[in-house]
Formats: structure tokens, C-alpha cells, sequence
């Protein structure tokens, strides 16, 4: 099955695409902050400096993990529903779940470890830059030697391999316990968006989780100064992510909502809508991004706005622990909101391509392209709607609780603007990188891209 994958992996580049960008973005990522502890064991590094550069480094550890699980399962599984046909003739060909688990698993190892090597380059300079970062503001000493060694190598590498299997493991289980003749069903239907019970208990775990400390920031943090920021900061992370993985749920009921005032909109509303109904767990995948977009930039850049203005209001000047919590946040925000916004786009494409067949057959039945490019675009502002809409759901927890928490008012006085700029960024990328991608995707005949 091995042998297998690296055939897969050889005659399909373009289908492995996505998952190979989300494991060497990630892996850039979490190199580029692990050389801060490599940095900070250097020799003359003084107390100061060794913190901030040790609090940059095991931060981004441990989310990095947890980011690439979720942006790399999200790739694969569409990959691999993708290629439901391939499945089901390896199933029907007397390919056991487990045949199938390891060469799914062993298709992204490859790919892991390939995005790994890949990835030294550019975090080698991407840790430069952010020691200049930390040097700029005074949070690290000048003087202080930059190193690249064995720990930023460790842990881009080991964590990007345990977060590509974890995700292939996650993927393949539900594509190897299909039986044979389901797997040929599934591949001629619509795809099947609904939840395992597991799954429905993970998503409502991490919500959980994000009310409880929605909880403690508004009760036990209150008065404590930017100290609450330690449990209202993972509290949009936590929520988005719960809303993600319960995101094919969700869509399955704003296309039950939404379907009839499509149909009645002509040809392109009823298009909407019928691909709406049949392809949730698609759809789902181009929304996920859009909530950890939304909902971690609005969350964090919104709450550091709330302590901005309070400490202004207080007349004090920041601590450089609290410099070092302010440049974390941007910082790590940053990062992760350049991550989701290249997965929603690296996603996108994905998918787009993917739809050349079902474009080529609309358009034979009678559509044109305009109305082919119409239905994209409507797709893309409803699956906009939703996914702001979730992540906004995931802000609050993190936004409401820290400006009670800081200031006394529930409601922050601040931050609309940052608000409003994340949402039209978030518009533009989802309408705009889908309406370009359908534009190319339909560039192809329609008789050849049928047969």
C-alpha cells in the first residue's frame, strides 16, 4: 500500500496541492518561532530576553500542533471525497480498511516530510525577521545571537509529521470502515455531511470548553488587569474550532433554510441551492477557514484594542511584560490569521478544481458560463454569510468577557473598525479567489472536461 501511495502521490500532484501547502506553511511556521528557543540557550542572553524569546517559542508549539492537525485533516478530507470512486474501486477489489488506512497515511508522511525539508529555507529567515521584531522593540536584547539548531528542527519537523498522520488517521478512518458497496454509492451521489456522534461530541467539548473560560475571564480574572488576556486569548480559538468541526451540521441547516428562496430566484438561486443541499461536507471544508479568520482576528485584535484603550485611559505605561504580551498577540494573531487566510484560498482552488466535471455538465445541460460564474458567486457570499457569521460567535466569548473584565462594560467602546476590515477581507477572499478559480476551471471545454 505504500508503494501505492507514492503512485497516488506521483499521478495526482495537483490533488495533494492543498495538503502539501497547509504542511509547509505550518511547518515554516513552527520552525520559524522554535529557533526563538534555540536563541534563547545561546550564550550571553540575559534573563529578560531569554523569557520573551522562550515565551515566542513555546506558544506557538503547541497552537502550531493543533492548526495543522485542523488545517491538514480539513485538506485531506477533501482530498480523499474527492476521489470516492478511487476508494470504492480498491474497496470492491478486496482492499481492507486497513489497506486503505495506511495508504492514506502513508501518502501524507510523504508529503510531511517532503513540506519539512522544504520548510528550513524559509524558516531559517523567518526567524531572523522575528528576532529583528523582538529587537526593534526592545523586548530582546540587541546583542543577542540568532540560532537556528536542533530544536527548531525537532519540533517543525516532529510536530509536522504528527500532525499530517494525526489528520490522515482522522481522514481515512471514515473512508476504511465504508464498505464496499456504500463506497460505490457514495461516489455516484451527493456526499453524506452527517456527523458521527464522536464528532459532534468533540465540537461540543471545545465549546464547552470556550464557555468556561468566557466564565473565568468575566468572574475570576476581573480587575486583574491584562492578566485576564492568559484565559480570554484561547477562549476564540477554542470556539472556532468547535463551530468548525459542527460547520457540515450548520450548512446542512442554512441550505434547508435558504433553498426556498433560492429556487425562486431562476436558474442560478435553484443551482445554489441544490448544490448546497448535496454538498455540505465540501462546503464545510471552504467555511472552516473562514471562521478561524474571523474569529481569532476579531477575538484577539479587538481584546488588545479593549487593553490599549485601558491602559491609555489609565494614564500608565506598559510593562515590558505586557509589551511582550501585546507583540505576541499581533504577532501570533498574524501568523495565524495569514495561515487560515492561505488555507481558505490554497482550499478554494481545491475545490473549484475539482468541479470541472459538475461545471462541464451544467453547461451542457444548457447553462452558460455567466450563469455557471453566477452560481459561484452566490455560493461564495452565503458560505461567506455563514462562516462570519460563526466566527463572530467565536470573537465574543473572547471579547465580551475581557472588556467586562478590563474595563467594566460588556460591550467594548473600541474596535468596530478592526471588526468591519476582518469581515470585508474575509468577503473578498472567499468571493473573489472562488470566482477566480471557477473562471479558470471553466477555461476547458465542456466535452472534455466530461469525459
Amino acid at each position: 500500500m505504500f508503494a501505492l501511495a507514492l503512485r497516488s502521490l506521483r499521478h495526482r500532484i495537483s490533488g495533494f496541492a492543498a495538503s502539501f501547502l497547509a504542511m509547509f506553511l505550518g511547518a515554516t511556521i513552527l520552525m520559524s518561532f522554535a529557533a526563538m528557543l534555540d536563541t534563547a540557550g545561546g550564550t550571553g542572553v540575559d534573563a529578560t530576553s531569554k523569557e520573551t524569546l522562550t515565551t515566542m517559542g513555546a506558544v506557538v508549539g503547541g497552537w502550531g500542533l493543533l492548526l495543522v492537525v485542523f488545517a491538514v485533516s480539513s485538506t485531506l478530507t477533501l482530498s480523499v471525497r474527492q476521489r470516492s470512486a478511487e476508494m470504492a474501486l480498491l474497496r470492491s477489489i478486496g482492499a481492507t480498511p486497513r489497506q486503505v488506512t495506511r495508504m492514506i497515511v502513508g501518502e501524507s508522511a510523504v508529503l510531511a516530510a517532503a513540506a519539512a525539508v522544504l520548510a528550513v529555507a524559509p524558516a531559517v529567515l523567518g526567524g531572523r525577521l522575528l528576532l529583528d521584531l523582538l529587537g526593534s522593540t526592545g523586548q530582546v536584547d540587541a546583542d543577542v545571537a540568532y540560532v537556528f539548531g536542533p530544536i527548531a528542527l525537532g519540533m517543525g519537523i516532529t510536530i509536522t509529521f504528527a500532525a499530517a498522520t494525526l489528520a490522515a488517521l482522522i481522514t481515512a478512518r471514515r473512508a476504511a470502515r465504508t464498505s464496499a458497496a456504500e463506497a460505490l454509492g457514495a461516489a455516484a451521489v451527493a456526499d453524506d455531511s452527517r456527523l458521527s456522534k464522536k464528532r459532534i461530541a468533540v465540537g461540543v467539548v471545545f465549546l464547552l470548553l470556550a464557555l468556561d473560560l468566557a466564565v473565568v475571564t468575566a468572574t475570576v480574572m476581573k480587575g486583574k488587569g491584562s492578566d485576564a488576556m492568559q484565559t480570554a486569548g484561547q477562549t476564540s480559538i477554542w470556539a472556532a474550532i468547535g463551530l468548525a468541526v459542527l460547520a457540515p451540521a450548520i450548512i446542512r441547516k442554512v441550505a434547508a433554510v435558504v433553498a426556498g428562496p433560492l429556487e425562486r430566484r431562476g436558474l442560478t438561486g435553484y443551482l445554489t441551492a441544490q448544490n448546497l443541499r448535496r454538498h455540505t461536507g465540501r462546503l464545510a471544508s471552504v467555511v472552516m477557514p473562514v471562521v478561524l479568520f474571523t474569529a481569532i482576528g476579531a477575538g484577539t485584535l479587538v481584546m488588545q484594542a479593549v487593553e490599549n484603550d485601558a491602559m491609555a485611559a489609565s494614564g500608565l505605561l506598559k510593562s515590558n511584560e505586557q509589551k511582550n504580551i501585546e507583540t505576541l498577540n499581533f504577532v501570533v494573531t498574524g501568523m495565524i490569521v495569514a495561515f487560515a487566510a492561505i488555507m481558505l484560498i490554497n482550499t478554494l482552488v481545491a475545490a473549484t478544481a475539482a468541479r470541472r466535471r459538475e461545471f462541464a455538465q451544467v453547461r451542457l445541460a444548457g447553462a452558460t458560463p455567466r450563469q455557471v460564474l453566477k452560481v459561484v458567486a452566490l455560493e461564495g457570499a452565503i458560505l461567506t454569510a455563514v462562516g462570519v457569521a460563526l466566527g463572530t460567535a467565536a470573537a465574543l466569548p473572547t471579547i465580551l468577557p475581557y472588556s467586562y473584565a478590563r474595563t467594566g462594560d460588556v460591550v467594548p467602546g473600541t474596535g468596530a473598525g478592526i471588526y468591519l476590515a476582518i469581515v470585508a477581507v474575509a468577503a473578498v477572499l472567499t468571493v473573489a479567489t472562488g470566482y477566480a478559480a471557477a473562471r479558470r476551471t471553466i477555461r476547458t471545454p465542456a466535452i472534455t472536461a466530461v469525459a
